[in-house]
């Protein structure tokens, strides 16, 4: 190929015969790209004394307005003393509401305020750019080959998760 790729090596039939040292370099390209996959966001949380957590707790409020605290736990895979640190911080900062459910009182559901939905906005921005850089350097074949091997690396639940996520927004 042009770009000095062989085409055997970008074969299906290759690629299930990886070597040790091929795998490990894919888990450190792994480690490295989420590295800067989380740099812009974790910059912009940090002048908020925010984490990681706080961040993926925003995102999936606002993927799902409304949904509740139970299913934020099972998506985060968290404790509930952890997500509810979070959360605390979160509503108290004016960033989250939350509200007592209609049909079953004990449920509380989480939306995001404008300020919350400002956040989330700076935030996904910052990682929108970057994936789309890498997108449109890797192209759509390595996209679609991309996001095949994540979905490969969940265990079943998770891509349950995910997959109803997605295509229901829920």
């Amino acid at each position: 190929m042009a770009d000095g790729r062989s085409t055997t090596a970008q074969s299906g039939e290759n690629l299930l015969f990886l070597t040790d040292e091929q795998l490990r370099q894919g888990i450190e390209a792994m480690f490295f790209a989420y590295r800067g996959f989380t740099a812009d966001p974790d910059r912009i949380l940090s002048d908020l004394a925010y984490g990681r957590a706080h961040h993926r707790a925003v995102h999936f409020i606002n993927r799902a307005p409304g949904t509740t605290v139970n299913n934020l736990l099972n998506i985060l895979g968290v404790t509930k003393q952890s997500l509810n640190r979070v959360l605390r911080t979160l509503i108290e900062d004016g960033l989250v509401e939350s509200k007592v459910g209609k049909v079953d009182k004990r449920e509380r559901h989480l939306f995001l305020t404008e300020d919350g939905q400002a956040l989330e906005q700076k935030l996904s921005d910052a990682q929108r750019a970057r994936m789309r850089m890498a997108f449109r350097d890797a192209g759509p074949e390595a996209v679609a080959g991309f996001r095949t091997v994540l979905e490969a690396m969940m265990d079943r639940e998770m891509r349950f998760a995910y997959t109803r996520l997605r295509d229901s927004g829920t």
